[in-house]
């Protein structure tokens, strides 16, 4: 019985929580922060270094970022920096014999639609952090960074992205542990 009043009670807390909660897609593009790796060109091997660069700048961005409860935060430390995501992307051209560099920058950018699982964000201007590697005209990747859209299932995909726990889901594997 208690089990039931419970489960009962953790259901109608997260109906109110539902409720209460603003949906992403009510956000305006003023309210997300992106990211975006250009590639020097579309050469394979510029290709290639974008998306090992890409996992290097997660990897780095994912501690210091991880306890930002607001986009300005998450702004604020990013700018603050910029000089060693350069540095994470440069050794890795480095590394792996590239003669160029990056250039990491904060600027608002035009995104397109874009469709990250169930949410749907519209074309508009962004804020947005670019990493420009080298000549920066070949394609490109791009994500959200805040809210972070598209690290919501690093964790089974990468150890280097962000780790998302419902704390409701904890409460409740806590209870019938």
């Amino acid at each position: 019985m208690r089990k039931v009043l419970c489960c009962a009670l953790i259901v109608f807390l997260f109906a109110g929580l539902v409720g209460c909660t603003i949906s992403k897609d009510e956000m305006s593009s003023s309210e997300y922060f992106r990211i975006h790796i250009r590639a020097n060109s579309n050469s394979m091997e510029d290709q290639n270094i974008k998306y090992m660069i890409k996992d290097s700048v997660v990897e780095y961005l994912s501690p210091l970022i991880a306890e930002c409860e607001d986009k300005d935060s998450m702004m604020s430390i990013v700018q603050d920096n910029l000089s060693d995501i350069e540095s994470v992307a440069d050794d890795i051209l480095r590394e792996n014999g590239f003669g160029y560099t990056s250039t990491a920058y904060i600027s608002e950018e035009y995104f397109p639609t874009r469709v990250y699982g169930d949410i749907t964000l519209e074309a508009a201007v962004y804020d947005a952090i670019i990493v420009e590697l080298g000549e920066g005209d070949g394609n490109n990747w791009w994500c959200v960074v805040y809210p972070p859209l598209c690290f919501v299932n690093a964790e089974e995909t990468s150890t280097a992205g962000f780790r998302y726990k419902s704390k409701l889901m904890e409460i409740i594997e806590n209870f019938f542990d």
